[in-house]
């Protein structure tokens, strides 16, 4: 009987030692649950923030290994706007000089440019492919269509602003029309009119990007080609390069009409 009870004192003994061991283990279960639990908004937060990461990370190496293709778009793109702000200038320097003396005249061409103007982008692309095909054509012709209203409102307000008795004094000394208006009243005028070309350039750098829908030059088509890869790695990438590129390019032209209006506005004016 001494025996027996031994027996059944030593495996009481074991049953309680596993249970104790039993329940340490699931204590210490539950700790590293609730270490867990508590970590979890670190790791959701990291989560969260790797993305965007990702995100400029793909897109410096995207600049990177395309910086050669990126460099020929950006030329082209503000190749493009400088030919066709220069045109515009031309032509509307040209109109402000024939409309300014006339309220009927001046009204009518500005009205002209303004209608011009409301014409949605991609609708007057539309207009001109089936008359100047796709490229070069259609796009500098709308580019210089966009910009005229600008530079002719400017033009005709910096010539009306003339005062008539600087052109009268020119006149009483021996100068003839033509003198007056290249060596007098175009140079004062200069100022009004280099504002409309800045204007005009600003508008026609984000026109431009539009263009690629007619096979145009510029940063549109990188735009373009990305947002026809949604969902892709390269799709976001593609669009942001080209869009901050143009932010950039357009800046920068306009810091440099900037700075050539500062050189060739007369010191009495600029001052």
């Amino acid at each position: 009987m001494s025996q027996l009870r031994q027996i059944s004192s030593h495996g009481l003994g074991k049953a309680r030692s596993h249970a104790a061991f039993g329940v340490a283990l699931g204590e210490k279960a539950g700790r590293k649950a609730e270490i867990a639990h508590l970590r979890q908004p670190t790791d959701t937060l990291t989560a969260d923030v790797e993305p965007e990461g990702t995100i400029l990370d793909t897109l410096w190496t995207y600049i990177v290994d395309h910086r050669t293709q990126l460099l020929t778009d950006s030329y082209l793109h503000v190749s493009a706007v400088v030919q066709s702000v220069v045109i515009a200038t031309v032509a509307a320097v040209l109109v402000g000089i024939v409309v300014h003396r006339s309220p009927w005249g001046s009204a009518l061409a500005t009205a002209a440019a303004s209608i011009i103007l409301t014409v949605p982008s991609f609708a007057l692309l539309g207009l001109l492919i089936p008359v100047l095909g796709l490229g070069v054509r259609p796009t500098v012709t709308a580019l210089v269509l966009y910009a005229l209203l600008p530079i002719l409102r400017n033009t005709i307000v910096g010539l009306a602003g003339v005062d008539p008795a600087v052109s009268d004094a020119a006149r009483g000394v021996g100068m003839n029309r033509l003198r007056v208006l290249a060596g007098i009243e175009l140079p004062l005028a200069w100022p009004a009119i280099l504002a409309g070309m800045r204007v005009s350039a600003m508008m026609s750098m984000g026109i431009l990007a539009m263009a690629a829908y007619a096979k145009g030059p510029g940063l549109g088509n990188i735009i373009f080609s990305g947002l026809a890869r949604l969902g892709s790695l390269t799709a976001v990438p593609m669009a942001l390069s080209g869009t901050l590129l143009i932010i950039v390019l357009a800046l920068l032209l306009d810091a440099v009409l900037a700075l050539i209006g500062r050189l060739t506005t007369p010191r009495g004016i600029r001052d």
